[in-house]
Formats: C-alpha cells, sequence, structure tokens
C-alpha cells in the first residue's frame, strides 16, 4: 500500500521538475512511511511512498524496464498467477512483487490487462514506445485517485487531493456545487469535488492520455450487472456465496508482514475472521474497539468470536467524544467529511497497526448483499407503492405526510412521517432522500439566494435517481444497492477506511468486495437478499455452521458517535459560534442566521440539528485548511 503522484505533459515533452515531485509525495508520506522514489524522463515523472507489504526488499518503485514506467498503489491478489502465464509469454521477471506484473501485463495485454487483475489499486504507466499515460482505478473504488490539468499543459495526479495541491501551478477555487452534494449526503461523492478542476478517476475506470491528442473522457471498463439471475436452491446459493467468501479471504491473507482483522462482533467482521481461522495454522490477530457508554459497546460480542476461533485478540476502550481528532481527520480527508464514525475508525486503525501491517476488514457486505436496514424498507415501500396508481398514492400518503406530525422523539412505529412522505414520492426519490442527510429543504433554507443561482439547479439527489433508473437490474432491491455500490460506497465507506488507514500506515483489505464475490451476489434472487425482514439473508444462512445466532441475528449496529448531544454539551459554542464564521460569511453562501437558528433550537432540545450542525462545523473547517 502507498502513495502515488505524478505530471504528464500531453502536447508536448516538457521537463519535469523533481522537487514538484517531491512536494507532492511528500505531503502523502503517511501513505508510505518504508521509503519514497522519484522517476523523470523527457515530459514525465512519477513519485512513489511505499509502505512494504510484499517483496519487502526488493520492487521498489517507480519500477522502470524496456521503456515502460510503473507508479502503482494496492494489492494483486491473482499476482502468482500472473506470473506464471506471463513467463510462459516470454517474460523475465526480475523482483518477487506484484508492481512488476503490470509492467509486463502492460506489455502484453495493453488496457484489457485490467480485467484479469483481482485486487484493489490505482496505478500510472507510461509507455515511452507510444508517448502515453495511462491512469488506472479498482473496480469499486478501494484506492483513490485524483488528476487534473495546470496551467502549463500538464496533468498532474495523486493518491490524495493534497498532492494535486501541493503543486504550485494549481489554482484553487471552491466548487458550490460540491457543497450542495456535501450538505445532501455527509461526503463529496467521487463526480464530484470541493476544488473545482479536480478529477476523481471513478471506480472501474481508466483515462489514456495520447502525447499530441489531448486529454480525453476517461473510459468505464467494469460494471456491475443485477439483470440476470442464478439458478439453484437455496443450500447450492448459499455454497457458492461461501465458495466466493473463501477465495476473496484466502486471498487477501497473503502478506510478508504481520496481518490481522478488525473485529466488531457483527456478521461481516465475524465472517471474515471465522474464514480467516479455518484457513490460518496460527492464531489470528484481531483488533476491537469499545466504549465506555454501554449501549455503543459491541467488546461482549467481539469476545464471543474472539473466544470460538480462538484469535489473539486485543482491544481498547475509547472515547466516544474523542473531539481532538476532528482536527487531524480534517487533514487527513482533505474535503469535507461528515461520517462522525471515522473518529472511532481512526481509533480503531492505530490499535491495529501497533500490532500489525495489513488487516482485513468486512467492509463492502451491506452494499454488496443488502444489509441496510434502509434497503428493507426500501423494499417494503416499493411493496406499497405497486398496489396504487401513482396520481393516488402521491396525493394520499402525499397529504397524510404533511400532515402526520413530526415526532423524533417518539417511538419507531409512532414516526411516520417520513415514511408516509416517502410513500407519495416515486421509488428512487425517496430512496435518494433515505441515503442523505440534510433534506432538500433545509438546504433551501441554509443556502443564500446567491448560492442557488450559483447551483443552477444542481440537486444531490439526481445522481441518486439516475444511477437508479438507468441501473442494469431487475426490482427495486437491485436498482438501490446498484446506486449504493456507484455512489455510497466509494465515496463513503472506502474513502473513511483509506484515510483512517493510511493516515496511520496500516494498509486494510476488504475480502468482501472481492469482485467475483459481488457479481455473484448481484445475480443472487432478490428474496436470497432481503427476506423476512432481513438484510443479507443468504450470508447469514451460510455462515451459520460458523457463527452463533446471537451474532447472525442480532440487530445491525456500527460505530455509534453522539453527535447530537456533543452540541448540547462541550461543542454547544461551536455550534453557536458557526453563526459568526468570518470564512462562512466571506463565502456568500449561507444564511447565517438560521444557521443560528438552528444551533439554538438544538442546544434547547426542541429539534435535532446534530447531523446538520455536525456537517457545517466540519465543512468549515475543511473550507478554511483548503482555501483560507
Amino acid at each position: 500500500m502507498c502513495g502515488i503522484a505524478g505530471l504528464f505533459h500531453p502536447a508536448t515533452a516538457k521537463p519535469v521538475d523533481p522537487a514538484r515531485l517531491r512536494a507532492m509525495i511528500g505531503v502523502q508520506a503517511h501513505r508510505g512511511p518504508d521509503g519514497q522514489g522519484i522517476w523523470t524522463a523527457p515530459g514525465v515523472g512519477f513519485a512513489h511512498a511505499r509502505l512494504s507489504i510484499i517483496d519487502v526488499a526488493g520492487s521498489p518503485q517507480p519500477m522502470v524496464e524496456d521503456e515502460v514506467a510503473v507508479c502503482f498503489n494496492g494489492e494483486i491478489y491473482n499476482y502468482r498467477a500472473l506470473r506464471e502465464e506471463l513467463r510462459a509469454r516470454g517474460a523475465v521477471f526480475r523482483t518477487d512483487g506484484d508492481t512488476e506484473v503490470l509492467l509486463h501485463g502492460w506489455r502484453h495485454w495493453g488496457p484489457s490487462m485490467l480485467h484479469r487483475l483481482v485486487g484493489m489499486f490505482a496505478f500510472a504507466i507510461h509507455d515511452a514506445r507510444a508517448g502515453s499515460l495511462f491512469l488506472a482505478r479498482d473496480r469499486l473504488g478501494v484506492k483513490p485517485l485524483h488528476w487534473a490539468e495546470l496551467t502549463d499543459g500538464a496533468v498532474a495526479f495523486a493518491s490524495e487531493m493534497k498532492g494535486v495541491l501541493a503543486h504550485p501551478l494549481f489554482r484553487r477555487r471552491p466548487d458550490i456545487r460540491a457543497v450542495e452534494d456535501y450538505l445532501a449526503l455527509g461526503y463529496v461523492p467521487d463526480d464530484a469535488s470541493m476544488v473545482a478542476g479536480i478529477h476523481k478517476l471513478a471506480a472501474g475506470h481508466f483515462l489514456l492520455i495520447e502525447r499530441g491528442r489531448g486529454v480525453p473522457t476517461p473510459r468505464q471498463w467494469w460494471e456491475v450487472d443485477f439483470s440476470k439471475r442464478e439458478d439453484g436452491s437455496v443450500a447450492q446459493l448459499g455454497d457458492g456465496l461461501l465458495q466466493r467468501m473463501r477465495e476473496g479471504v484466502t486471498s487477501r491473507m497473503v502478506a510478508d508482514v504481520p496481518l490481522g482483522a478488525f473485529l466488531s462482533g457483527g456478521v461481516d467482521s465475524s465472517g471474515v475472521v471465522a474464514l480467516m481461522a479455518e484457513a490460518s495454522p496460527r492464531a489470528v490477530r484481531t483488533c476491537t474497539i469499545g466504549f465506555e457508554e454501554a449501549g455503543h459497546d459491541e467488546r461482549g460480542y467481539a469476545q464471543i468470536i474472539a473466544r470460538r476461533f480462538a484469535t489473539d485478540h486485543v482491544e481498547r476502550v475509547v472515547r466516544a467524544d474523542d473531539f481532538a481528532l476532528i482536527d487531524t481527520l480534517v487533514a487527513h480527508f482533505d474535503e469535507p467529511f461528515a461520517d462522525a464514525s471515522a473518529l472511532a475508525t481512526y481509533r480503531l486503525c492505530q490499535l491495529a497497526r501497533e500490532h500489525v501491517t495489513v488487516v482485513l476488514s468486512g467492509d463492502g457486505a451491506d452494499e454488496a448483499l443488502a444489509g441496510y436496514r434502509r434497503h428493507v424498507f426500501h423494499a417494503g415501500e416499493e411493496r406499497v407503492r405497486g398496489l396504487f396508481p401513482a396520481e393516488l398514492r402521491a396525493g394520499l400518503f402525499g397529504t397524510l405526510g404533511r400532515l402526520y406530525p413530526k415526532a423524533d422523539w417518539a417511538p419507531r412505529p409512532l414516526r411516520a412521517k417520513t415514511t408516509l412522505l416517502a410513500l407519495g414520492m416515486d421509488g428512487a426519490e425517496a430512496y435518494a432522500r433515505a441515503v442523505g442527510v440534510t433534506s432538500p429543504e433545509w438546504r433551501a433554507r441554509l443556502f443564500s439566494a446567491e448560492a442557488k443561482g450559483a447551483l443552477g439547479g444542481h440537486r444531490a439527489e439526481d445522481r441518486y435517481v439516475a444511477a437508479m433508473r438507468q441501473a442494469p437490474a431487475r426490482d427495486a432491491i437491485d436498482r438501490a444497492q446498484y446506486a449504493d455500490l456507484k455512489i455510497w460506497l466509494p465515496g463513503d465507506i472506502l474513502t473513511k477506511t483509506d484515510r483512517t488507514s493510511m493516515a496511520v500506515g496500516l494498509e486494510a483489505r476488504e475480502p468482501l468486495l472481492d469482485h467475483r464475490l459481488v457479481e455473484y451476489a448481484a445475480r443472487l434472487p432478490a428474496a436470497m437478499r432481503v427476506r423476512g425482514g432481513q438484510g443479507k439473508w443468504l450470508m447469514k444462512k451460510a455462515l451459520e455452521p460458523y457463527l452463533p445466532r446471537d451474532i447472525l441475528y442480532r440487530p445491525k449496529t456500527g460505530f455509534v458517535t453522539p453527535i447530537s448531544a456533543w452540541f448540547r454539551g462541550a461543542l454547544a459554542d461551536d455550534a453557536a459560534g458557526l453563526e459568526h464564521s468570518g470564512l462562512l460569511r466571506e463565502t456568500g453562501w449561507f444564511e447565517l442566521a438560521e444557521l443560528g437558528r438552528m444551533a439554538a433550537d438544538h442546544r434547547s432540545g426542541r429539534a435535532d440539528h446534530g447531523r446538520t450542525l455536525w456537517q457545517m462545523m466540519m465543512l468549515e473547517r475543511s473550507l478554511t485548511r483548503l482555501f483560507a
């Protein structure tokens, strides 16, 4: 795992200043604390910060051979099989790692090499013979890659946005559309950027730039298809799923450094640990964090799994109100990021790094196998929508929803307002709102007239609506999962894991996002994913021989951060201070008096605006770091 950066002149082979490459990789040194490398040639330069995982003593980067150079961040899990295939074609290998596979693979297969790779990756290849730069990102977006065109005509790229920003020719300007996206979703999605002109190469895409031909639009090379269905009994389909889970886990256990796993005591991480224990001759190292608040602490469940599989288990109690981390997270995420569970994830990564260099996580199962409550709710709502004509449904449920009182304080069965309003909407529109944080109505109150004019009709939810309507899918669950895999997964879940793990020099691997498993899961009948009010139904069924029922079927939880309580306590003054922020006032984007009313209503208990206040605080701090 590493950090990469580079420059390429597509028009003419101008010389590249190594000092600029050093600056671009220097701000990403946390991603690769084991060494740095710089390489330049006419019109191109690569920089690399290495975290040594495979072939620790060898495989230096950037790697150059016979006019082809590669700069690589990630892991290719099937590299040994590819080495043998390439040897049969005449390739001669000088190292024992996976990086050299990309060099020889490019020579023999070109861009089609991507379809042969099993792994997580973002890499750059320069081919001097063709005068080209090839940038590629893995299928699901586990590893990030940012790029931009500079004023001197060069294309700059880097693992993190800060790598591009380190180039002195890049001019920083905020993009108001990304602010709209962030307030709606809680993160800046991959098709947007808080800094105008910086692009994120989308998951499953590549960019091939040939000298003299300008910079083209990136091309998609992989898609997840929900339109087909697997045939078979529950037992047969469960065996197929378990086999792919096992392949995902065992392929990611290859490392020349200490390896372990995150363990929360939930289904996903417990399943990964169970399959690791099955494959490992030694005790698996597991890491858990807990909280002082009993309702948020899952250590007891993690201990059940640790005892069951005799793992080498470590745990640590952390404070839920870990405010000291806020500025650390702002620095590592670059763009504003409002998923408050990043605080706990960072502490978990810190604990793991004290004992191992590589960890396996349970990320991705909820997206691939419909594990979120919103998937279950959406399936139920779609069944109700199917019972009524659209006009009648919109009038009936829309009216009931508007009349029904908002009762956040009430037991869940009495909080029907949101459900009634959702039933009055189109399914895609309702789901787009369900995954959001701050509603369009509240954003309309917060944004100034100037900001609304600058947005020009741009609305964050539209990307979800478009993804669901265009999805290669058969039913509602398919469409919701497709949109989550394309938008939520790379924008929130994988960004959180990448930035928090790389901040401490830890490599995190996601076996439940092995593309072969994701493709298989997409073909499962919807009833094998959601059944009887349970998400991930077939996965839980398949894991019954491994895990106890109180692990498999207990209510889903996660890292819970009590942000609403923070803004009535230790952070109340921070919330009140947003109304007087000089930076927010200078943007002209917000109705600061409305923001002040939100803070006051929240502090008094008249309303719960904790998540929006958290968003605004993180936005203000990120904008300060990026533009002040």
